[in-house]
């Protein structure tokens, strides 16, 4: 893709162009040699005019209604005036590579928006719950003019911290009267939470609803506060009739203005940023390796070496390294 392309992609994008954005994300997240100088270029480019947004991580095991209470979280948004992008992620397939991308469907009222933007996306076999280019993909919509920011993690586990280094702050959301309430604060992903939001409160008894949200909160205040000083809230919810939406919103409209008020969301952003630098930098330098290692007969001497138990993994991995480093081909420069 030329720049003058790449270019006319950017204004239709800025110009509110949902077709355009589209067509944006599926090349960054293109694997294609060929297209990573536009990618890259887009991306640029997208970071220097995007809009401030605001970005919400949303996580929690299947079942709990995650994609439901973002349909109706993204309508409420709508209706104050918000426009609002959705990048809800799909396990990929470690045989395939393919995914299920089912979260449109289960969001037809916000897929079809003209203030809304919903995008499906694979993991691409990245862990922590999020997709390789999730924070390109968020750079475009913010470019895009989406001001509120929605990321629904996969979902299959506890271990989905990525999305921290993401996102603004993070909702976890949960099921009242599984018995599971107190269990799960000694999970990873109940630290990086802001805000816990008990889900399907209409399905359960107010007595019930009421205990888990006390035995949560209390629980709570035993774990370490978050980089801004506060304790997660415990909130009730049900996505499906609309109740308890209002609140939510409400106290992340306060966690962010506490944030900006105290420069802690600039600082965030920072950080976030140097994040990148890093990530990008360690999945250059593993493709590069890979890439020249990929043909070398060493390589595939020391792989069977390994399987008859002739050397160790990690001895058979530091000779490739060391190969690799005295292979007089440093890793090429993104232009």
């Amino acid at each position: 893709m030329s720049t003058n392309t790449t270019e006319g992609l950017l204004r239709r994008l800025t110009a509110g162009d949902r077709a355009a954005l589209a067509q944006a994300i599926t090349l960054v997240e293109s694997q294609a040699d060929a297209q990573q100088a536009s990618a890259a270029e887009l991306v640029s480019a997208a970071l220097a005019v995007g809009v401030p947004s605001l970005r919400v991580g949303i996580t929690g095991i299947p079942g709990v209604g995650k994609s439901t209470l973002i349909d109706a979280l993204g309508h409420a948004l709508i209706n104050q005036g918000h426009r609002v992008a959705v990048l809800a992620i799909d396990p990929s397939s470690a045989r395939s590579g393919g995914s299920i991308l089912g979260d449109k469907t289960r969001m037809e009222r916000l897929a079809v928006h003209e203030a809304a933007f919903v995008r499906p996306t694979s993991t691409g076999g990245n862990l922590g719950g999020v997709g390789r280019r999730t924070r390109e993909t968020i750079a475009l919509c913010e470019a895009a003019g989406y001001d509120r920011v929605l990321v629904e993690t996969v979902g299959v586990g506890q271990n989905e911290l990525e999305v921290d280094h993401l996102t603004d702050l993070n909702v976890l959301v949960m099921m009242p009267g599984t018995g599971d309430e107190l269990q799960g604060i000694k999970r990873g992903i109940m630290e990086a939470a802001d805000i816990i939001v008990l889900n399907k409160s209409d399905e359960v008894d107010l007595a019930v609803l009421t205990r888990a949200r006390n035995d949560l909160q209390q629980a709570l205040h035993l774990t370490h506060p978050r980089f801004h000083g506060r304790i997660a809230k415990v909130l009730t919810c049900s996505a499906l009739l609309g109740k308890g939406l209002s609140e939510l919103i409400a106290h992340i409209d306060v966690l962010h203005a506490d944030r900006l008020a105290a420069g802690l969301w600039q600082q965030r952003r920072s950080e976030q940023l140097r994040e990148w630098v890093w990530a990008s930098a360690e999945e250059q330098l593993l493709n590069q390796f890979r890439k020249e290692l990929s043909m070398d007969p060493v390589r595939t001497g020391l792989e069977v070496d390994v399987t008859y138990g002739r050397t160790s993994p990690a001895a058979a991995a530091r000779c490739l390294v060391d190969r690799f480093r005295t292979s007089g081909a440093p890793p090429r420069e993104e232009q």
